[in-house]
């Protein structure tokens, strides 16, 4: 007489459970990387909005402002965004310009921004020099 057993085996349920920690490892794999990416995103959204203000305020005042802050005070910013990497908005490196050789008296100000981050990107290359 044959019995009629109902349930799984252990075989089977450790192929399942196998094939559901797979899926679960690569999922998770996804979701850093996906985060990762919007991150990288917002950085270079916000580097290509802090230095787009920075030339609208050399082209309104013929310099370069001296500090971010001016850029804000001034109403080309709204706020000073926040680095995504440092989530600080004062670890952004700035690289200053050169004196004016036709306007001694003009001070240096800001000419470039960049990240304060020492990370790496996804491509290999540093935050800071993006």
């Amino acid at each position: 007489m044959r019995r009629c057993v109902r349930g799984f085996t252990l075989i089977e349920l450790m192929i399942v459970m196998a094939l559901i920690v797979i899926l679960a490892a690569i999922g998770l794999a996804m979701h850093a990387n996906s985060q990762t990416r919007a991150r990288e995103a917002v950085l270079k959204e916000d580097l290509f909005r802090l230095r787009d203000a920075i030339d609208q305020y050399y082209a309104d005042k013929n310099q370069y402002p001296a500090s971010l802050d001016a850029l804000v005070s001034d109403k080309y910013l709204r706020a000073i965004p926040v680095d995504p990497f440092t989530q600080s908005a004062d670890t952004w490196q700035t690289t200053m310009s050169e004196s004016d050789p036709t306007n001694p008296s003009a001070q240096p100000g800001i000419y470039d921004v960049k990240s304060g981050s020492d990370r790496t990107a996804m491509d290999g290359s540093e935050y800071s020099s993006w």
